[in-house]
């Protein structure tokens, strides 16, 4: 063999090896990409059943929970009313219309049932709601609080991922971690509508 040919296979061989490097440098960050894709749509899953609760909570208590305990208390054993309204119409003189509102309480759902049945999330675990997935444990952060508006007081709440595992979300003391609600205005929404 001549000095060419060994060298062109060496070269060939080390060109291989680092395209391989490459490739799995590459494989690597679009694992880690859907890795935190799939457990940040976990959190937003887990964030949109606690706004569903607490949006319940606020219908039966006035105010939303401040604590994980009262709002897991609220879906064990708290009841949904179900109200049915009635309009009646009547027309008076001159076509004027007086207009009267009725609501009959037709019933009450059990919370879990309602909100949370086994058809729509089949592997619903209350103890573990409030855990972050892919967190090794830790628990979101809920307030809930009272300001005012235009000489009203109106109920706030913020539910929140306080260690975002995308270091994107950590940028800034955690300001774009995952959360629903907010604690300067009347939203139920989330950050990543």
């Amino acid at each position: 063999m001549t000095l060419s040919r060994i060298l062109s296979v060496v070269f060939l061989l080390g060109a291989l090896g680092l395209g391989y490097r490459l490739y799995l440098g590459v494989d690597e960050v679009v694992e880690e990409e859907k890795r935190l894709a799939r457990t940040e749509a976990r959190i937003i899953e887990k964030l949109q059943m606690l706004r569903d609760a607490q949006i319940a909570y606020r219908a039966s208590h006035g105010e939303y929970a401040d604590n994980w305990e009262d709002l897991k208390q609220f879906i064990q054993y708290g009841d949904i009313y179900i109200v049915q309204r009635t309009e009646t119409t009547k027309l008076l003189d001159y076509g004027k219309e007086e207009t009267t509102v009725s609501y009959d309480t037709l019933g009450s759902v059990n919370v879990q049932d309602s909100l949370f049945n086994d058809r729509k999330y089949p592997d619903f675990n209350l103890e573990a709601l409030n855990v972050i997935p892919g967190s090794g444990g830790k628990q979101f952060e809920f307030f809930a609080d009272k300001i005012e508006r235009s000489g009203r007081e109106i109920a706030v709440f913020e539910i929140r991922d306080p260690a975002p595992i995308n270091p994107a979300r950590r940028k800034n003391n955690n300001e774009k971690a995952l959360r629903v609600g907010s604690r300067v205005d009347s939203s139920t929404s989330g950050n990543w509508e």
